[in-house]
C-alpha cells in the first residue's frame, strides 16, 4: 500500500516543488508536460516556485522566438506547452475538442460544416494574426446563421490556433490574437503520436496515479486500454482506498517523512489538477475554496506539502489568508516566501514590499 503523505511527497518531487532546481525553463515546461495558461502570467510563477534563480526572461523569450506556445490543449483549458510538445499534444487532445464541441453545439451550429468553418478560420488568418473580436466578425459573414458565442466556442475545437504575443509575455501588454499552429511555427503536427507516451509522460510529472487521474488530467477517455497495454512496464500499488496506481519503475517516490518546504503556489497550478482525487494535496474541503464555482483556481500555500491556505499579490503586497494557524517556523518560511516572491515580480521596489496575513 502507498500512503497519501507518500503519495504528496513523490507528486511534489515529480512537480520540482520538494526543493528549487537548477534547470532550464523550457526543460522544466516539457517536463511538466506544461503549464495550464487560463491567464497570461501564473505559469512565470509556477516556474519561480520550482527552479533556481528563474528569471521573466527564461520564459518570456522562447514565446517570442516561438520556441513555445500557449493554446487550447488538455482538459479543453490553455496551457502553455514547448513547440514540440504542442504539434504532438494537440492532434491527442483533438478527440476532446470534437467532443465537447458535440456537446456543446448551439442551434445556430447544426448546419455548419466543420470542415468549411476550419478553412474559412484559416483564410481569415492567412495574412496576420486576428483577436477574437476580428474574428468573430469575419465568420460572422460567412455563417450568418451561426451566433457569435456557438462560433466561440466551435473556433477553439476545430482549428489549433495559438495565443501569439505580446500576450503573456512578462512586462507586456496586448489583445489575444489568434494565429493557425502550424503557420506560426511553421512546422506540421505530428502525424501518429503516442497516447502510450502520452500516459508514461503523465506518470513522470503527476505519479503515482490512478486510470482515473490520467482521464481528469488529460481530459481524454479509453484510457484505461492504454494502461493495460503498458501495465507489463510499470509498478503498481493500491492506496488507502485500495484503488490501483500505476507509475514508472525509477520515478522518485520519497518517504513520507521527507520535510517538503512552504511553496507559494500559483493561479491555477498543474499540481492542484493533475489528478480525479485531489486529496493527496489538497483537502476536499479546502479544494472548495480554492477552485472557483466560476472556474478559477487561487494562488495557494503549501505547508508540510498540503495546502494549508491561500495567496494573492496586489502590486507590491501579497496577502495570505491560511485556513488555520501555522506553526511560528511555518509562518515564518511563509514570509520568507511571500518577500522572495515579491523580489521576483516587483525587483527595485523591496522598500514597499509587505506581506500581510501573517504577522511580522
Amino acid at each position: 500500500m502507498i500512503s497519501t503523505r507518500e503519495l504528496n511527497r513523490a507528486t511534489l518531487a515529480r512537480q520540482l516543488l520538494l526543493r528549487r532546481h537548477a534547470m532550464p525553463a523550457l526543460e522544466a515546461v516539457e517536463h511538466l508536460v506544461g503549464l495550464q495558461a487560463q491567464a497570461p502570467f501564473p505559469p512565470y510563477f509556477g516556474l519561480w516556485s520550482r527552479l533556481d534563480g528563474f528569471t521573466p526572461d527564461e520564459l518570456a523569450r522562447p514565446l517570442l522566438e516561438r520556441e513555445a506556445v500557449r493554446l487550447v490543449l488538455m482538459r479543453g483549458t490553455v496551457h502553455l506547452v514547448t513547440a514540440a510538445d504542442a504539434l504532438t499534444l494537440r492532434p491527442l487532445t483533438q478527440p476532446l475538442l470534437d467532443r465537447y464541441l458535440n456537446v456543446a453545439r448551439g442551434r445556430s451550429l447544426q448546419d455548419v460544416d466543420a470542415g468549411q468553418l476550419a478553412k474559412a478560420i484559416r483564410e481569415a488568418l492567412a495574412e496576420r494574426p486576428l483577436t477574437a473580436t476580428e474574428l468573430g466578425a469575419h465568420l460572422a459573414g460567412r455563417f450568418p446563421a451561426a451566433t457569435r458565442d456557438d462560433l466561440a466556442v466551435a473556433v477553439r475545437c476545430v482549428v489549433p490556433l495559438v495565443q501569439v504575443p505580446p500576450r503573456a509575455v512578462w512586462g507586456k501588454a496586448g489583445r489575444t490574437a489568434f494565429a493557425p499552429m502550424e503557420d506560426w511555427l511553421g512546422r506540421q503536427p505530428h502525424p501518429d503520436p503516442s497516447p502510450e507516451r502520452l500516459v508514461l509522460r503523465y506518470l513522470a510529472a503527476f505519479g503515482p496515479a490512478t486510470v482515473a487521474d490520467a482521464q481528469a488530467w488529460s481530459g481524454l477517455t479509453g484510457l484505461r486500454e492504454i494502461v493495460e497495454r503498458l501495465r507489463a512496464q510499470l509498478v503498481v500499488f493500491r492506496d488507502e482506498q485500495g484503488r490501483e496506481l500505476f507509475d514508472l519503475p525509477d520515478a522518485p517516490r520519497p518517504g513520507a517523512d521527507v520535510p517538503a518546504p512552504v511553496r507559494l503556489v500559483a493561479p491555477f497550478d498543474n499540481v492542484l489538477l493533475g489528478h480525479a482525487d485531489r486529496t493527496r494535496i489538497i483537502s476536499d474541503e479546502h479544494r472548495k475554496t480554492v477552485i472557483t464555482i466560476n472556474g478559477q483556481v487561487l494562488g495557494t500555500v503549501l505547508a508540510d506539502g498540503f495546502v494549508r491556505g491561500v495567496w494573492k499579490r496586489e502590486g507590491p503586497v501579497v496577502t495570505v489568508e491560511p485556513f488555520a494557524p501555522l506553526t511560528p517556523g511555518q509562518a515564518e518560511e511563509v514570509r520568507a516566501e511571500a518577500l522572495a516572491l515579491l523580489a521576483f515580480a516587483e525587483p527595485g521596489k523591496a522598500d514597499r514590499h509587505e506581506v500581510r496575513g501573517i504577522g511580522s
